[in-house]
């Protein structure tokens, strides 16, 4: 599909948390759908051998120093949870579910769980505070919890992420726009480029 830019994040990651505040605007202005898909990055450190940002010696420290001048410099509510990096199995299984019923509202969910997260500093890995993010949207908490231990939701989020890693997705956020990766959230810029220059060949082409 080419009119489209794929999203991919996982719920636990800073970066991915700034990227929702910029992504849905640049997709909008280029004329492109965001298709936003929550992957599980274990699974792609498993593939690359890294380690969470936060755990890497100095880079670690320069990471979480550029979180805060970010949530400061982009006026986001930024805070270091003490629970992190967490599992977001329940998160990204959740967002799933919402999406195949209503892709706005997922949308919504997942800028809401990353605020739970990153703005409030309250750990979201447990059903019961997915649940509650949902519920603050109108989704009912019983149907969520049982849909997050859905064989069928589980197997969707393993399926998301292989194939996000067969791909060539190794981090969060990652975006594929016509088959170009872009990693990170500083890259979003390039994207619009990526984008302006090719409506411009396109252009030129139809002439």
């Amino acid at each position: 599909m080419s009119d489209i830019i794929e999203f991919f994040f996982d719920f636990s990651s800073p970066y991915g948390y700034f990227a929702t505040a910029k992504i849905e605007g640049l997709a909008n202005k280029q004329g492109r759908e965001a298709v936003w898909k929550p992957i599980m990055l274990g699974a792609a450190f498993k593939k690359t051998g890294n380690i969470p940002l936060a755990q890497q010696p100095i880079k670690g420290d320069y990471c979480i120093h550029d979180w805060e001048r970010m949530g400061e410099f982009m006026e986001m509510p930024w805070v270091l949870p003490e629970a992190f990096p967490i599992p977001t199995l329940a998160a990204a299984r959740a967002f799933y579910w919402l999406d195949d019923q209503d892709r706005p509202l997922a949308k919504r969910f997942a800028q809401a769980a990353y605020h739970r997260y990153f703005g409030e500093g309250v750990d979201i890995t447990p059903v019961e505070a997915v649940a509650e993010i949902a519920a603050g949207l109108g989704v009912s908490r019983d149907e969520l919890t049982s849909a997050v231990a859905d064989p069928a939701i589980k197997d969707r989020l393993k399926r998301e992420t292989a194939e996000a890693v067969e791909r060539g997705v190794f981090g969060s956020p990652f975006f594929i726009v016509d088959g170009e990766g872009f990693w990170g959230s500083d890259r979003m810029w390039m994207i619009k480029k990526h984008l302006q220059r090719d409506s411009w060949t396109k252009s030129r082409e139809e002439c």
